[in-house]
C-alpha cells in the first residue's frame, strides 16, 4: 500500500505532521480521527467516572474505563502492524470494544450514574464513531 494517506481520516491535533516510519505499510495512529475522537471519549468517560459510588471502583467504573480505553489502544496497535489486513483485524476488536463500552454507559444509566443528557452526548458519539471505523474497517478490507 505504500505511503499513500488514507483517505476520510484527517491529521489530529496530536500530530500535525505525518511521522514517517521505517516500515512500509505502518502507520502514524495519531493521524487518524477514529483515534482522535476515541481518545477524547476515553477521556470523557475517565472524567464522567469519576464521580461513580466508591463501591463500583472494581466493578463498571474499573469495566467502562477498560472498554473504553481499548478503543484507542487497538486502533493504535493496528497502526503498528505491517499490514491493511492486520491493521483491519484490530479497527475490528476497537468495534467490540466500542460496543461493551456502549452497553456500559447504558447500564450506568439505567442505574442512575449518569445523567439523560451525558448518557444522549456520549451515545451520539459512539454512533458516530463507529460509522467512521466500519467506514475505515471495509476500506481496509477492500485494498488488501
Amino acid at each position: 500500500m505504500g505511503n499513500e494517506v488514507w483517505p476520510i481520516f484527517h491529521l489530529c491535533p496530536h500530530s500535525p505532521h505525518p511521522i514517517p516510519y521505517p516500515e512500509k505499510n505502518m502507520r502514524d495512529f495519531k493521524t487518524l480521527n477514529i483515534w482522535e475522537l476515541s481518545h477524547k471519549l476515553t477521556l470523557n468517560v475517565y472524567e464522567l467516572t469519576a464521580s461513580f459510588p466508591k463501591e463500583e471502583l472494581f466493578g463498571l467504573t474499573s469495566q467502562l474505563r477498560r472498554s473504553v480505553a481499548s478503543v484507542p489502544t487497538n486502533i493504535a496497535e493496528g497502526c503498528g502492524r505491517n499490514s491493511d489486513v492486520d491493521t483491519a483485524h484490530f479497527i475490528q476488536i476497537a468495534i467490540g470494544s466500542l460496543c461493551e463500552t456502549e452497553y456500559h454507559l447504558i447500564l450506568a444509566y439505567d442505574l442512575g450514574y449518569i445523567e439523560k443528557s451525558s448518557h444522549e452526548r456520549l451515545s451520539y458519539t459512539i454512533i458516530s464513531l463507529r460509522k467512521q471505523m466500519i467506514s475505515f474497517y471495509e476500506y481496509l478490507r477492500a485494498h488488501k
